[in-house]
């Protein structure tokens, strides 16, 4: 059986990335994360892993790009501006089909901003921050038994359908600490890794200039370079055949009293966490509330949403942002029912009472 312990968000990733299979990792410090990259410094040494402290985060991630080609579980972690110095490479890494896993433990912006959290980065991580057709699975994990599951679940997806994965968190999460069980990690039938860049048994040129020997296999390329006629475009058909099927299967979300309710909350990550203790309290009164937490939002279950739409039912996404993943709901319910916003940004942080007065006011108002 699982053992409950007591852990830091930041820490809690990297434990469970080593328990993953995570054996090389590339990073380069900057708070509100740097106990990951610390964790990571002595883990890695123990299991015969590959640490790195890069140059840059542009460093990191080119390096990460490297050992997932040699077929290898890698991971880099970082905070929002870190991750906008890494978006040219994410791009390379889906045009070249390489999994890997991204953290970014987002903190106040735009700019330097501050170091507080934030989920400010979520238009850029969902809607491709890089070039290109491109799609990031994406995790948003709102409490540290998640952090541990989805760490774990992230590498194995990322395998599956050779695609980076990220996991969206924030200053708070990353900084927190909360008991959870450390469930066993259960590598599933992925399938080998042929396509690595694992050497192909190749002859010296003494060997080759006689004639004699052979490789073992035919030579990889990886490259995301498609200059023939057609070839790109065929290419991306390929990629978006992909991402028609992480829709199709790994969509996840949690749900709460939406099915009776005349008025859903929408919220991901920490501001979920928040948003649900007044939305639980509120529906403890009488209201009619319910809460639906999206827990991919690269596959977005905009199905499920579009299916609570209706005239008399609202919706009101609660973010720490200005304002983005609202945009998502809001095409999902696709005029059915009124979308409204509340938000904090610049790193600043709701209060679940400052919600429950929000939710309440709307509730008075619209009786």
């Amino acid at each position: 059986m699982a053992k409950k312990i007591f852990m830091k968000g930041n820490e809690v990733i990297a434990e469970a990335a080593i328990q993953a299979g995570c054996r090389f990792y590339a990073g380069y410090p900057i708070t509100p994360q740097n106990e990951i990259p610390e964790y990571m410094s002595w883990r890695m040494e123990d299991e015969g892993g590959v640490f790195i402290q890069a140059e840059s985060e542009l460093s990191a991630i080119n390096m990460v790009y490297g050992a997932s080609a040699s077929g290898a579980r890698a991971m880099t972690s970082s905070s929002s501006p870190g991750i906008s110095l890494m978006q040219e490479t994410l791009s390379y890494l889906c045009g070249a089909e390489l999994p890997a896993v991204i953290v970014n433990m987002q903190r106040g912006g735009p700019g330097l901003g501050n170091i507080s959290g934030s989920q400010a980065d979520y238009f850029q991580t969902v809607k491709g921050g890089g070039h290109g057709d491109y799609k990031l699975l994406v995790y948003a994990p709102y409490n540290l038994q998640e952090l541990w599951d989805l760490t774990m679940l992230a590498f194995d997806k990322a395998d599956e359908y050779r695609n980076p994965a990220m996991i969206l968190g924030d200053g708070i999460l990353g900084q927190m600490m909360e008991p959870l069980y450390q469930t066993p990690y259960i590598k599933p039938d992925l399938p080998e890794k042929t396509w690595a860049l694992t050497g192909c048994g190749g002859r010296s040129p003494n060997v080759i200039k006689s004639g004699e020997g052979s490789c073992t296999r035919e030579p990889n390329v990886i490259r995301s370079l498609y200059m023939g006629e057609g070839q790109l475009e065929f290419r991306n058909s390929i990629l978006q055949e992909k991402y028609r099927k992480m829709r199709e299967d790994e969509v996840r979300f949690e749900m709460f009293g939406a099915e009776d309710a005349e008025t859903i909350v929408v919220a991901f990550g920490t501001a979920a966490r928040i948003a649900f203790s007044a939305v639980k309290k509120l529906r403890d009164e009488g209201s009619k509330l319910g809460f639906f937490r999206p827990i991919t939002l690269f596959p977005f279950p905009e199905k499920e949403l579009a299916s609570l739409a209706a005239p008399k039912r609202r919706f009101i996404t609660i973010e720490l942002n200005a304002g983005q993943m609202v945009e998502d709901v809001r095409l999902a319910v696709n005029g059915k029912s009124e979308v409204l916003f509340y938000g904090r940004t610049g790193g600043a942080i709701m209060t679940p009472e400052e919600i429950y007065e929000e939710l309440n006011l709307l509730s008075t108002v619209n009786s």
